[in-house]
């Protein structure tokens, strides 16, 4: 099968952004890439299960707002980068994570595709809400880290 390589970004919605955490990468990659725990430092996800190591082609089961999702990891560079995605509720996203060493610290960087029929339909809607939970994860992932 073949996965995408990077986010789309042709799509109707892209988030784009960023944060430095004062944390080693390993660290931060460590509490991001440990999918079963987000719901223990993300309030948003009540619900995150991997049943396999962390490889392209795996799929992960989570929820948040109250959506169920499952997301396949298209690539994986450990501590570096993590790419996933998939099909929810009629939106195909793409999710981008890099990790880079910044002196004690590391840029967090995450960017994120919407596509699909709700999309179109709302997506200045969507894109404020996307953006919204994009921010609160950045924000949950340095609190924890930090």
């Amino acid at each position: 099968m073949t996965y995408p390589t990077t986010i789309d970004e042709n799509a109707p919605v892209v988030v784009d952004h960023s944060i430095r955490i004062a944390a080693p990468v390993e660290r931060v990659w460590h509490l991001h890439t440990e999918i079963g725990s987000w719901p223990l430092w993300q309030l948003d996800i009540t619900e995150a299960r991997l049943d396999c190591p962390i490889a392209p082609g795996t799929t992960f089961h989570w929820s948040t707002a109250g959506l169920s999702i499952d997301s396949t990891i298209y690539a994986v560079d450990a501590p570096h980068r993590i790419l996933w995605g998939g099909p929810a509720h009629g939106i195909t996203g793409v999710h981008e994570w890099t990790f880079t060493a910044d002196g004690d610290g590391v840029v967090v960087r995450t960017r994120e595709s919407w596509a699909g029929a709700p999309v179109e339909a709302d997506r200045e809607h969507l894109a404020a809400a996307l953006d919204q939970s994009i921010c609160a994860w950045l924000d949950a992932l340095k609190k924890a880290a930090e």
